[in-house]
């Protein structure tokens, strides 16, 4: 054990003396860079694509039980309490059963939804350990009366836990 430890040991003193064209920036423990960005990020600039499949799958699952109009099955992916800001501006923090019986009404008023992903990306935040997902889909909506809204979206998901407890959505309407 003493000789891994002096290994170890040895080796961090090594990498620390050994000159880097880049130092590192005490505020964000990155390492610097030539170019000179014009913002910090409020939130986070360390991401890696550290996410599980499993946090992805349950963000598809979500995609697809609001697809198929299986609301309880999408319950399933929500935590308990969730952050949801709307396309339209609403925002809700609270429950999600709140939040599904809003979303039921919603979806009782169409006959049919086709959602098609584009792509997704998988992002970790490393100095705040938070997991995101952000997706990228078209979703043409038919309404019970014959209408037809189609939209280009772009939504992120945080998933803690195994589920989803932020989701925040972009829309574009598709002409």
């Amino acid at each position: 054990m003493k000789i891994i430890l002096s290994i170890l040991v040895a080796g961090c003193a090594m990498v620390a003396c050994t000159p880097s064209e880049k130092s590192a920036d005490p505020a964000t423990s990155e390492p610097a860079s030539a170019v000179q960005l014009p913002f910090t990020a409020s939130y986070s600039s360390q991401f890696t694509q550290d996410v599980s499949d499993q946090d992805l799958l349950t963000v598809l699952n979500s995609y697809k039980h609001w697809e198929t109009g299986n609301m309880t099955a999408l319950r399933s992916t929500l935590a308990d309490s969730i952050s949801f800001e709307s396309w339209d501006g609403f925002i809700h923090n609270g429950t999600a059963d709140e939040l599904i019986k809003r979303w039921s009404s919603s979806r009782d008023s169409l006959s049919s939804v086709k959602i098609t992903m584009v792509a997704w990306i998988k992002a970790h935040s490393t100095d705040k350990n938070a997991d995101f997902i952000t997706v990228w889909y078209t979703e043409i909506d038919t309404y019970k009366d014959g209408k037809i809204d189609s939209a280009r979206w772009s939504d992120v998901n945080m998933v803690a836990n195994g589920k989803i407890a932020y989701y925040s959505q972009y829309k574009q309407e598709a002409k």
